[in-house]
């Protein structure tokens, strides 16, 4: 079963997901350059690891664009709900709509998402129950990618010995 594409329409989402793509860009375009190239050249570091950290970023970039535009768990206009069920769900009192428990409705998209967690400006997106664990992905890969290049700006200024020739 594929995943339906959602796309919420909200300036201050698109401010936040502009500021993370540039500093992916920035950092995909500027550490290399100033750590892991000239070390790559002097034989610091091996290939590997300029390998891995273009993995790790680019691991980074589409679990945010996944979870930016997977659909929360949004409730179709009318459910079908089985008898067994309806007392299991509530009336919506801001879009009047049926929706089980445990949804709850977001302001900022308009409409009900199943088990929402919290509207997270940063990927422009709810976070609910079909697209919960794109979320924890995301925070898992931008983890390991801040650690990496943590640990290389340590290694730079602290471990390797200095650069031979000026790079600027």
């Amino acid at each position: 079963m594929g995943q339906r594409i959602h796309f919420v329409v909200d300036p201050q989402g698109w401010c936040c997901m502009g500021l993370i793509i540039f500093v992916w860009l920035y950092n995909t375009v500027f550490i290399p350059k100033v750590i892991l190239f000239p070390h790559y050249e002097e034989g610091n570091i091996s290939v590997v690891a300029v390998l891995c950290y273009y993995f790790c970023s680019l691991f980074c970039i589409a679990s945010l664009f996944r979870a930016s535009v997977a659909d929360p768990g949004k409730l179709p206009e009318n459910p079908k709900i089985h008898i067994t069920e309806r007392e299991h769900w509530e009336l919506c009192n801001k879009c009047n709509m049926m929706r089980p428990k445990r949804s709850h409705h977001c302001s900022r998209c308009g409409h009900c998402v199943r088990r929402m967690d919290h509207h997270c400006p940063w990927i422009n997106n709810c976070v609910g129950e079909d697209n919960h664990w794109l979320f924890l992905q995301l925070c898992f890969y931008t983890q390991i990618l801040s650690s990496y290049t943590l640990i290389l700006d340590f290694c730079h200024y602290y471990y390797f010995l200095p650069l031979k020739k000026e790079n600027w």
